[in-house]
């Protein structure tokens, strides 16, 4: 398997590119297994095949560390955006990729024939219990009491296509985060899961998270935790609808627009390219 590997803001993972190849593995979970394994593979958050579309300019599918599928990756679609226009696949500044959340639309900001930033439609975000999934009575998830552990949390719930429990706090550091999110991650009341956002308020235009994904653990960048991070964050009164999202390797610049779409604004870089053997799969 020829592999990219890639990384948002710390979020990385391998690309593999399918789009011209004949073979395309029949377990892309096992692989993403072993190959994200830190110690004893390529050591990634995610494995990302990049396959043909018949919707779309391309197909991209998420496997996380332990081999679940996840429906979209923000920061991965940024990657994947930045790979293909640069690597002469797709020469378009406007993108369509399917996705298991849909077709998302990455725009490339090009600088002398290179990407600089990536700003993704991330589509209309949806606040109804029954969309994110999440058990309970119809209506929103907005700063509702949810006990985990001992411990009552309030939780605003947001689907980007994949769901997300957000959780204001004053401080985000204190978060016993290696605690919290699995207990938070596997909560009955969430019947697919969720990926949870720890959310610190600095003030109206920026907000710092840390983040517990679904299926990788903590990682250093979530592209639709911040999307739903920043949506929680105004239906709650805290901030505008336009907004920074701190991370800790940097910031994401998100706009929930008068469309209803969400907008993410950021970068994208390629670590290093390599084989990787998979004939043992």
């Amino acid at each position: 398997m020829r592999f990219t590997k890639v990384q948002g803001l710390g979020n990385d993972f391998i690309l593999a590119d399918y789009i011209e190849e004949k073979f395309i593995p029949d377990d892309f979970p096992g692989i993403a297994v072993k190959a994200c394994d830190r110690h004893f593979g390529i050591g990634a958050d995610g494995l990302v095949p990049l396959l043909t579309s018949e919707v779309a300019d391309i197909k991209m599918r998420i496997f996380n560390s332990d081999g679940s599928e996840a429906e979209m990756c923000g920061n991965v679609i940024r990657c994947a955006a930045k790979y293909l226009f640069e690597h002469g696949i797709v020469r378009k500044n406007k993108i369509k990729v399917e996705t298991l959340a849909g077709i998302m639309i990455p725009e490339l900001i090009i600088e002398n024939e290179r990407v600089s930033m990536i700003r993704v439609d991330m589509g209309e975000p949806r606040l109804q219990r029954s969309e994110i999934p999440m058990e309970g009575p119809p209506g929103k998830v907005v700063n509702e009491p949810l006990e985990a552990g001992g411990i009552i949390y309030n939780v605003t719930a947001v689907s980007m296509g994949n769901p997300h429990c957000v959780i204001f706090v004053p401080d985000v550091e204190q978060i016993p985060l290696q605690t919290a999110g699995p207990l938070l991650e596997k909560h009955h009341l969430f019947p697919c899961k969720t990926n949870v956002e720890f959310v610190q308020v600095d003030n109206q235009d920026e907000v710092y998270m840390r983040v517990w994904e679904r299926g990788a653990g903590e990682t250093m960048a979530c592209g639709t935790g911040a999307c739903a991070a920043a949506v929680a964050s105004a239906i709650n009164g805290y901030t505008r609808r336009q907004l920074s999202v701190r991370l800790k390797a940097g910031v994401l610049f998100i706009e929930w627009a008068a469309n209803n779409h969400i907008y993410m604004t950021g970068p994208a870089e390629e670590v290093f390219t390599g084989d990787y053997p998979i004939f043992n799969y």
